[in-house]
């Protein structure tokens, strides 16, 4: 009986970590924050760019709204539009780290992970100038070796605690802003996509078409979109 109470212990701790964005409970247990402390605000988040296409029309109608953002980056693109990834913080946003490349911890060993925050981190600073201080695995699944790497090197792990489901070929502009701020309140941490290339072509379209839609139902609920 012994063996497979210990083989469930062990799958037990191996899936923890990948399914923290799935189970809040389990975000506060491994101290991976989906929400921040913050009173009239909530910090809106763009994964999987930079994009050719995509990044400019998010930053468009950010500006247009006053409203700043952070955005994870995976390297492999900041390597191919590097001027994409400084834009992003000349006009005043935060960049952080997605990986290197958009691969699933899971299905990595601890060295490839290692090397792959380590390329990512690398290709934003010499990009932008700035090292990533914040990071979120792609799907937002971690591996315990995964989590336990990034801690090591002073990166802060964050998930989020809405998403407009923006990645899929069947979401629209509609659906995608009421999904994201649905019971939105002051500390959520919003999930969009500013990229197509991990994703359903064209739904960055989607997702900057939506845009005016959130930040119009966020400021009338009185909130202001920010950086983490």
């Amino acid at each position: 009986m012994r063996a497979p109470v210990v083989a469930a212990a062990i799958a037990g701790a191996w899936t923890a970590p990948a399914l923290a964005p799935l189970v809040p409970p389990l975000c506060t247990a491994l101290g991976v924050a989906r929400r921040l402390p913050r009173e009239g605000t909530v910090a809106l988040t763009f994964d999987d760019g930079p994009h050719p296409e995509g990044t400019p029309a998010v930053l468009a109608e950010l500006d247009r709204a006053g409203a700043r953002a952070t955005f994870f980056v995976v390297g492999e693109q900041v390597q191919r539009f590097p001027a994409l990834a400084a834009e992003l913080v000349a006009a005043g946003h935060e960049v952080a780290l997605h990986g290197q490349r958009h691969r699933v911890q899971l299905r990595l060993t601890p060295g490839q992970v290692a090397e792959d925050l380590d390329r990512g981190a690398e290709n934003i600073a010499r990009a932008t100038g700035r090292e990533p201080a914040l990071y979120r695995p792609p799907l937002g699944i971690f591996s315990p070796a995964g989590l336990a790497l990034v801690r090591g090197r002073g990166l802060r792990p964050l998930l989020w605690s809405r998403w407009g489901r923006d990645w899929s070929a069947r979401a629209t502009p509609e659906s995608i802003a009421a999904k994201v701020t649905r019971d939105v309140g002051a500390g959520d941490v919003l999930l969009l996509h500013d990229a197509d290339h991990y994703s359903a072509a064209g739904s960055h379209r989607r997702t900057a078409a939506a845009l005016p839609r959130v930040l119009a139902e966020l400021e009338r609920r009185g909130l202001r979109a920010t950086p983490v």
